[in-house]
Order: structure tokens, then sequence, then C-alpha cells
């Protein structure tokens, strides 16, 4: 069926859109643009001299790369770990934080390794560079066609930043944004397009789960909800819709997001944690909790990734109190093979100021439901 779908670019801001056969406009999701196409037999033409040239076909418009997984049950996941290498911007963990996901999710958690789409500097094929289109393209096959019983997964390994929000529908007034390789030639990704692309259309029974490590980060998916947890673990649900009353949450599906810090917050960048290399601090402790087993509920996820990070610099971290088995040792679930993909890296100095966040499409006991991806 999928013939009969044609791709054009929104006439307002870019965004590819599936073009139904026959059909002679198309309101864009994100921006609302209504993009007229007078025939669609035209896109079948030759291009105009004087027209852009399209992208690329990209291989995440309808299937992803391999065998499909199974009709129902299934587990997909994005993972994106970008370096900004060569750059004033480089960071040095990203790209592990992405091995080590893929890694933990493969063997702890069961996902396909045909179901997971890696989006890093290392990958070869051109539509898997983690610039803005195709992390774009690869956030819509996440969605895709899922069905009651999936359980989807978007890591994000990178700089994030914020920018005003014009629209009036942030609490703080600030939109928070992931910056895709070529930001400064394309633009970053703001929380509002991420929302109508990977939160709106989450239809009932089907799970997503994001980990987001990235400055800013603390409501980088725009859900309605935020869990304000003080250090002594008491916690409220800070109600985020916009004031407008436009609704940010699913389709009757469940989006539950976990963030390296609030949305005032930087996330760090560091050798500190691990003592081996350098690793996002965020996608660090999230793993340890889970190998330690601190991830019975999100409550105890949460609270032994925010410990974690206030005890670096004050005899925390380090081999034995750190990821033991993702470095190279420990429960098994996580072998010595990522602890041959972490080689060199520095022993960095603590002092980590971040607070890893909790947000939600609806409000939750967060210390009697259980975590499971």
């Amino acid at each position: 069926m999928y013939n009969n779908m044609m791709l054009v670019n929104c006439s307002n801001c870019r965004t590819p859109l599936q073009l139904p056969q026959g059909a002679e406009s198309i309101r864009c999701a994100l921006c609302q643009a209504v993009t007229l196409v007078a025939d669609p037999r035209a896109l079948h033409s030759a291009p105009s001299s004087h027209a852009p040239t399209p992208p690329a076909p990209s291989p995440y418009n309808h299937a992803p790369p391999g065998p499909p997984p199974n009709a129902h049950g299934r587990k997909k996941a994005v993972i994106c770990g970008i370096s900004y290498k060569y750059s004033r911007h480089e960071l040095k963990g990203c790209i592990n934080d992405a091995k080590c996901m893929k890694y933990l999710l493969m063997n702890k958690f069961k996902f396909p390794e045909d179901s997971i789409v890696m989006l890093t500097e290392e990958e070869t094929h051109p539509a898997k560079i983690p610039n803005k289109y195709n992390i774009r393209m690869a956030l819509h096959w996440l969605v895709q066609g899922c069905q009651p019983g999936d359980s989807l997964l978007f890591h994000y390994s990178g700089h994030g930043s914020r920018q005003r929000d014009y629209h009036g529908d942030e609490v703080d007034g600030f939109d928070e944004t992931l910056c895709p390789l070529d930001f400064e030639t394309q633009g970053m990704i703001l929380d509002d397009e991420i929302n109508a692309a990977i939160v709106k259309p989450i239809p009932h029974g089907v799970k997503l789960h994001a980990i987001i490590d990235s400055c800013h980060s603390g409501t980088v998916l725009d859900l309605p909800f935020l869990c304000r947890m003080d250090r002594s673990g008491k916690y409220v649900w800070e109600d985020h819709r916009p004031r407008s009353g436009k609704w940010k949450g699913t389709s009757g599906g469940e989006v539950i997001s976990i963030s390296g810090c609030d949305d005032d917050q930087t996330s760090a960048d560091t050798s500190a944690l691990s003592k081996i290399t350098s690793t996002g601090a965020m996608t660090f402790c999230f793993i340890q909790a889970i190998e330690q087993g601190h991830a019975a509920t999100y409550g105890s996820i949460l609270t032994s990734m925010r410990n974690t990070i206030r005890s670096t610099g004050s005899g925390g971290g380090g081999p034995g109190s750190a990821v033991s088995s993702l470095l190279g040792g420990g429960s098994g679930a996580v072998t010595s093979l990522v602890g041959m993909l972490l080689t060199g890296g520095s022993v960095g100095s603590g002092g980590l100021r971040q607070e890893p966040q909790l947000t939600a499409c609806e409000p939750f006991d967060v210390y009697a439901k259980p975590f499971a991806l």
C-alpha cells in the first residue's frame, strides 16, 4: 500500500509529509500550514531547473532496516548519540552512551537488534548520520504503525538548548530543544515538534519511554506533568499543561520521559563517574540503577540516579560503585564487549550539579508503578 503514498515538503516548515494518492492538499501537523499540490502526478515529472533538489529518500519512511519485527508486542528503539567532532561543540561521551544503551536494550530488555536504529557519526549509511532530517525521519519510523502491546524507546545523548517560546504554551516561557549535528545551519528540533512527532500519535496500549541526556531537557517532550521531587524523596506532580488549553498528551497511550536535568540546568559530559572514559552523567546513572537492581519502580530509579550524581566528587562513582557490569564485569547482563568499546578517557573531577527529571502524560504513584521497558 505504500506505493500509493508520496512525500512532499511542507510549504512552510519543510517537514516531509505523506501525501495520499489523489490528494490535492495536505495540512502539516507541526505548523498547521496547508500545502497545495495541483496535480499529484506532477511529482513524477522532471524537476524544474529552479526547483531545489529534494533530499535523498530515507529508509525510515515506511519500514525499519532488516526484517520486520513481530506483528504484536514489538520493541523498537531509536538511539541517537552526537559527538559534534571537530567542532567547538565537541562532546566526548555521547557515542559511548549510544553504544551502551543499545547493548543494554538488547541484553537486558530483549530489544531485537533489527528493531534498533542507531544515529551516530560512526554510522556508515548516510541516512543514519544524526542530522536534523535523519532524526526527524527516525522518530517518524519509531511510532509509525505502532499497535497495542508495543514498547518504544527514544534515547538521545547530545547537546540541548532552549529558546524563547512565541506560542504561549510553555509555563516558563521557553521551548526546550535538541541540537542535531547540523543545528548551526539547519536549526534545532523544538519540543513542540518532538511532542507532535512521538507523543501525540501514541495510541491506547502502546508505551513509549524517552531517555534524554542533554542540557535543558526536563520538559523536552512537552509532556503535561512533571514529577517535582525533593531530596527526601517526597514529590508532587506539577501541571505543565499550556494555558491555552492545547493538549500535549497522547492519543490514549503512555509516554514517560527521564531526562538529565531540569529545564534551567545543564547536563555533564564527564569521566568523573566511570573513571574509565567519558559518558553522559545521566545515561551512566540510568544504566547503573538498572544494573544494580535499583529500578523496580520509577521512583527508585529516579532516586538512585540523583543519589549517584550528588555523590560524585565526594567518594561516589568509579569502578565497583558505578556501572561495573557495563564496563567489563558484574552481573553478566552486560558483558565485557561494552568494556572493550569504552577505552581511553581521563579521570574527571566531581561537582556535578544536575537533577534528573521525570515527566509523563498522566500523573501516577512513582513508588508503586513498576519500571519496565
